[in-house]
């Protein structure tokens, strides 16, 4: 275990160090790579500072709520939908185009048509983000249920189970590591479409704002600052679904 939390050191540190040597040998222009000092100075004072313009805080905040409703809007969708994909063939058959065919579709491109219906508040955001994850979600659950186990479901038929109960106590299961799988992919899509929608679409505070105003100014230790911070709470956010995930469906491999 210890040997594990270092080897996870490593490509931080290998990261750090080949940052340190392309601008201690001017290998990239300086003007469009700050040294790692200078970058974490500036991170630290994003970070410290109270003062209204530098704080980082309302963007961090204003990011995350927008990919947090963003995510729940799409597993509350999804799951169902998935669901229901896997389990009726006739509304699989019926729904497979539409899926796939949006599933296809670079949310990018989907920005003028949600900006035309929800405008250029956060509900464009949000909604284009959810429509995004929605797909991956129902996608992983409908192949998660088609992967159930068929000998488990021959089990539970040869005891009389009804489609209720064959639903709930063995499908349902079965389908739920696919499920979290597809959530998974998710919960990071969500945080990238939120920065990117951020930066195009515009919004008063956001990480993605931040990182564009300071590129347009060449504030560029800002803006690494800024990106690391976007990377950080991508981490932070995925490790806390991996952990949620290993005792939601601690039953899978066993």
């Amino acid at each position: 275990m210890q040997r594990k939390k270092l080897l996870i050191l490593v490509s931080p540190i290998a990261i750090l160090v080949l940052w340190q040597i392309a601008s201690l040998l001017n290998i990239v222009n300086p003007l469009f790579l700050p040294t790692p000092y200078e970058t974490a100075l500036k991170l630290v004072e994003l970070l410290a500072s109270a003062e209204a313009g530098v704080t980082i805080w309302p963007d961090i905040f204003a990011t995350l709520y927008r990919m947090l409703v963003s995510f729940a809007l799409a597993a509350i969708i999804g799951i169902p939908l998935g669901l229901v994909m896997g389990y009726s063939d006739k509304i699989y058959y019926s729904l497979e185009f539409f899926v796939d065919f949006f599933r296809s579709l670079p949310a990018t491109a989907m920005f003028p048509l949600f900006m035309l219906f929800f405008g250029i508040g956060d509900e464009s955001k949000i909604a284009v983000t959810a429509f995004a994850c929605a797909l991956i979600i129902v996608v992983n659950t409908m192949y998660g249920v088609h992967h159930a186990s068929k000998l488990r479901i021959m089990a539970a038929k040869i005891m009389k189970a009804g489609k209720t109960k064959l639903f709930t106590k063995v499908i349902f299961p079965d389908a739920l590591p696919g499920t979290f799988a597809g959530m998974r992919i998710a919960v990071s899509l969500a945080l990238i479409i939120i920065i990117v929608t951020e930066m195009f679409i515009g919004t008063n505070f956001g990480l993605g704002r931040r990182i564009i105003d300071a590129q347009l100014v060449y504030r560029i230790p800002e803006m690494y600052a800024a990106i690391i911070i976007a990377g950080v709470l991508g981490f932070i956010v995925n490790t806390v679904f991996v952990w949620i995930e290993k005792r939601t469906v601690h039953w899978t491999g066993k």
